[in-house]
């Protein structure tokens, strides 16, 4: 009885191992450093994004001083030039919040060019993850920046410095 428990025993063993899976991860916010196409790209939309935000803020500016100056005109207007003033008020921050929409938003015009710079970029990267995984044989690869909570990884199974070089860059160096 014990010989086919123990025999028993060694064949799961032996099957378990046989289906044991190798994994990986990667840092992708530090290979993404490592690229200097992506850092132009993030660089070009900080900078559409700052003017966008700048023109955001004197739009809200400019309704701000025509809402205080209204407040000290409001006494000695009279009721057709007092809705008249409150309508060009309402209106123009009507303006203003359709513009943040549409350069901010959901799907608005910074989602866009970001989706166009930053697109081709991830997916050069995900290609050479996708080479690496079967280059050497790995069944998952984890990306250590994803939703996914990492609580532990051993360094020996980080293979972010083997996608930076097959991607054609030197790891270590950062590019600014």
């Amino acid at each position: 009885m014990k010989k086919i428990l123990l025999t028993l025993f060694f064949a799961v063993i032996g099957v378990t191992g046989a289906f044991a899976q190798r994994f990986a991860y990667v840092d992708s916010e530090y290979i993404l450093k490592h690229i200097p196409e992506y850092n132009s790209a993030q660089k070009q939309l900080d900078a559409v994004s700052a003017q966008w935000q700048k023109e955001a803020d004197a739009k809200f500016a400019d309704i701000e001083r025509l809402y205080k100056a209204y407040q000290a005109d409001q006494v000695l207007l009279t009721d057709d030039m007092r809705k008249r003033r409150e309508s060009e008020i309402i209106e123009k921050e009507k303006e203003a919040k359709e513009f943040q929409r549409i350069k901010f938003g959901f799907e608005g015009e910074l989602f866009q060019q970001r989706s166009r710079l930053i697109k081709p970029i991830q997916e050069k990267v995900s290609k050479a993850v996708q080479a690496l995984a079967d280059d050497q044989q790995l069944d998952m690869i984890f990306d250590k920046n994803s939703e996914v909570t990492l609580l532990f990884a051993n360094p020996r199974l980080d293979k972010s410095n083997e996608v930076i070089t097959r991607l054609g860059y030197k790891p270590g160096v950062f590019v600014k």
